[in-house]
């Protein structure tokens, strides 16, 4: 279980992003949306731990992981996916799946993990992690990077944004599978109506705070309003990349 409480973060400039967030997520999925400059992707990476908060407290199954390194969380069980990879020349496709499923090496299975997210093993597990890919390649090599982690929380920014070519069902599937195997919680920075659809709680960030959180059925509804659709940036049908 991962609780917020009272979570505060103010730049080195003096610009406050985030006022005083408190949630806890203990469900398989959480869908964080809001209109853009709301504080999402600021939350995801305060507890993440590449952002160090200002005030408050980030507790995973109950140990204080407010101020813990990346390398730490990571240990504990804690995995995120950037909205836009980072590309590592010199690290092949094999390297990065070997790192992140962590257990015996000998016997991953590069092509489970790869044909997960719809690649061809065989054409890829000897790329480079380079500019030879697209942004699309690179966004499907870290959900089959997450996949071989496992961890007890993943957070995922926008896991859509560039997949258009991708089937939207198969990147449901692969969040499902990740629970049925892991049990483990995860949450998603998403607009996307088919993403927020299979979320059991939706978190709505607005301004910097918490505006609404709660079950889907309660909170959706109103998020497919005409009025509050457009004060939350939810595109209906629409992939991240035709934003």
């Amino acid at each position: 279980m991962l609780e917020i409480k009272n979570l505060s973060y103010i730049t080195d400039d003096g610009a406050e992003i985030l006022r005083n967030v408190s949630l806890t997520v203990d469900e398989r999925f959480t869908a964080i949306t809001g209109p853009n400059g709301g504080g999402k992707s600021t939350l995801a990476k305060l507890i993440a731990g590449l952002y160090d908060p200002t005030e408050g407290q980030i507790l995973l199954d109950g140990v204080d992981i407010t101020h813990m390194s990346i390398t730490d969380r990571a240990r504990l069980g804690v995995s995120f996916a950037f909205q836009q990879p980072v590309r590592l020349k010199g690290l092949k496709v094999k390297d990065m799946l070997r790192l992140a499923y962590g257990k015996d090496k000998k016997r991953i299975d590069y092509c489970s993990f790869l044909s997960e997210v719809g690649l061809c093993a065989n054409d890829y597990i000897n790329r480079e992690i380079d500019a030879s890919l697209s942004g699309g390649e690179l966004k499907r090599i870290e959900i089959a990077m997450a996949l071989a982690r496992g961890t007890k929380l993943t957070i995922f920014d926008e896991p859509e944004a560039g997949i258009d070519l991708w089937s939207f069902q198969n990147l449901i599937r692969v969040f499902e599978k990740m629970y049925e195997e892991h049990q483990g919680s995860i949450i998603i920075i998403s607009h996307q109506e088919r993403i927020l659809n299979i979320a059991d709680t939706i978190v709505v960030m607005k301004n910097g705070e918490l505006a609404q959180a709660g079950p889907r059925e309660e909170i959706l509804p109103g998020l497919l309003g005409s009025t509050t659709r457009e004060a939350c940036g939810v595109l209906l049908g629409k992939m991240g990349g035709e934003k």
